[in-house]
């Protein structure tokens, strides 16, 4: 088998076996908010408000509707406003509530990390003198004299930092900050205790046999999710912590620098609010917690006397703007006008219902195209009609899995977007067709003519396809909303002509120009097609 044959058996096989993996995996395009109805609300800030602290709001609102385990909500700005799309969001309420609220910041002590798996067993106890061995994570209470032994390994993986002080007022030296990112606190397979600490007595009845999940439900003012909130980027573990030492608001100023080979954050804390509680608490986690979410947990070290504390750790560039931001703006650093705000439910059956005129459109001038490129082309009219095919399988699994791995969704303006791609679609092989055309007119055979003519096509097919790329890439990066949507899946539609045009069209047309009886065919063949009926292959 040649070259071309077997890039054309290659791309039909992958494409044709991508489109029935995506089928057999349950993936399908995730719909946006016009399409599969939901609840969008538009966010209006006081009048005066420094424009350059929307983009803080709207990075501080897409936090909280994650959290809200809405389906890929969508956060924009558009202007002066915020505008939150949640598709498929129910509890309304919650929803408003949420978005509009100032939010809260709190510092609590960590008293314990578990996976997410982490599950309580019954508890037990034994008299003295006895000696019980646990499952993972299980509760014992003993009496005087009792030993407790792990059974097996229990692990938390949690990301650690350190809060040391960076002015002090006493003579006292600073404390260096050592830090492992994703430390883990493990209990040994023996030994005569276990390195992690029980659940209290009075809480584990409760939550016997329950996960994370169930302690953040039953008790949500002890346990607290990391802030690892998405379908690419789970929760890991769920925080045990105490009461609320430190509200946000002692924070004065937050910022992210880079000192001693490492990013870090500087903190400054209004006057004397800080320094007793790290006195107190040296050696110890504190959870930074923001909207119920931990964003950082770092261990206090001592010769933390003054307000200023750095927070130290292996953080990247990224992590330390983000924690500093969060500190900075722990609550809403806008004030939106209440009175304003807009909510807007979209209807389920409105989306259901575009959703269907958009394809019914698509497939009825997909038709037309369809026919008339059978009727002009005549046995070339059929590889236009498996191209399509191909690229519509290309397109729904592109669609499915960027979805599904990168929140990409597919809302009206993109199903316009793809529609309008057949036409882009389609002139690639109208281009080809007719430089064959030209080809053969001037004296060559039609399969002489593939390879010259195909040269001269795929330079033209090139050049539309690139002013195609272009004109989306300006609509993609100079707009938003909509508009931004339908760029994307006319960008992406034009890749997949490209590959397609490459991969499947010319090896498909060269293998055809091959055979003397479809290019002889009478009336239907590839030479009646390129109007010069008689001609042969050779």
């Amino acid at each position: 088998m040649g070259r071309k044959p077997l890039l054309l058996v290659l791309t039909a096989v992958i494409v044709v076996g991508g489109f029935l993996g995506t089928l057999a995996a349950g993936k399908s395009p995730q719909l946006g908010l016009d399409l599969q109805g939901g609840v969008s609300v538009r966010l209006f800030p006081v009048k005066g408000t420094d424009k350059a602290l929307l983009d803080t709001a709207r990075q501080v609102i897409s936090n909280r509707v994650n959290a809200l385990g809405v389906s890929e909500p969508e956060v924009s700005r558009q202007g002066d406003t915020i505008v939150v799309d949640l598709p498929g969001a129910k509890n309304r309420k919650q929803i408003v509530d949420s978005i509009g609220s100032t939010g809260s910041m709190e510092n609590r002590e960590v008293l314990n990390i578990f996976p997410v798996t982490f599950k309580v067993p019954p508890t037990t106890t034994t008299k003295p003198g006895t000696t019980t061995t646990t499952k993972p994570g299980a509760t014992t209470t003993t009496k005087p004299g009792t030993t407790t032994s792990a059974g097996s390994t229990t692990s938390a993986s949690a990301p650690t930092t350190t809060a040391t002080s960076t002015a002090t007022t006493v003579t006292t030296a600073p404390a260096t900050a050592t830090t492992v990112k994703g430390a883990t606190t493990t209990t040994k397979a023996t030994g005569p205790t276990t390195t992690t600490k029980p659940l209290p007595t009075t809480t584990a009845p409760s939550l016997t046999g329950k996960s994370c999940p169930d302690f953040i439900k039953l008790s949500p003012t002890q346990f607290f999710w990391d802030q690892r909130n998405s379908s690419r980027a789970p929760h890991k573990v769920c925080y045990q912590l105490g009461p609320n030492l430190l509200s946000g608001t002692a924070v004065s100023a937050a910022s992210a620098s880079y000192t001693t080979g490492q990013w870090g954050v500087d903190v400054t804390y209004k006057s004397g609010q800080f320094a007793p509680i790290a006195t107190g608490k040296v050696g110890k986690q504190v959870a930074i917690v923001l909207d119920n979410l931990v964003v950082s947990a770092p261990t206090i070290n001592a010769g933390i006397t003054g307000d200023n504390v750095r927070i130290s750790g292996s953080f990247s560039q990224g992590e330390a703007q983000n924690l500093a931001l969060a500190l900075r703006y722990g609550s809403l650093p806008v004030k939106f006008d209440q009175k304003q705000q807009t909510v807007e439910d979209v209807s389920p059956t409105l989306g259901k219902d575009q959703l269907r005129a958009g394809i019914a459109a698509g497939l009825i001038g997909l038709g037309f195209v369809a026919l008339y490129m059978l009727l002009f082309y005549r046995l070339l009219g059929i590889v236009v009609w498996a191209g399509l095919a191909l690229t519509g399988m290309v397109m729904y699994s592109l669609v499915s899995w960027f979805g599904d791995i990168y929140g990409v969704t597919l809302t009206l303006s993109g199903v316009t977007g793809i529609i309008v791609s057949v036409g882009v679609t389609v002139d690639s092989y109208v281009v080809f067709f007719e430089r064959l055309k030209d080809e053969v007119r001037s004296g060559k055979t039609v399969r002489s003519s593939i390879e010259s003519g195909w040269r001269k096509a795929w330079r033209t097919i090139v050049a539309a396809d690139s002013v195609s790329l272009i004109g989306a890439g300006v609509l993609y990066a100079l707009t938003v909303g909509s508009v931004k949507g339908f760029a994307y899946f006319l960008a992406l539609s034009t890749i997949v002509d490209l590959v397609l045009a490459w991969c499947f069209m010319h090896p498909l047309v060269l293998m055809m120009s091959r055979k003397s009886n479809l290019v002889g065919m009478k009336g239907v063949g590839i030479a009646s097609g390129l109007d010069v009926a008689g001609r042969t292959s050779v």
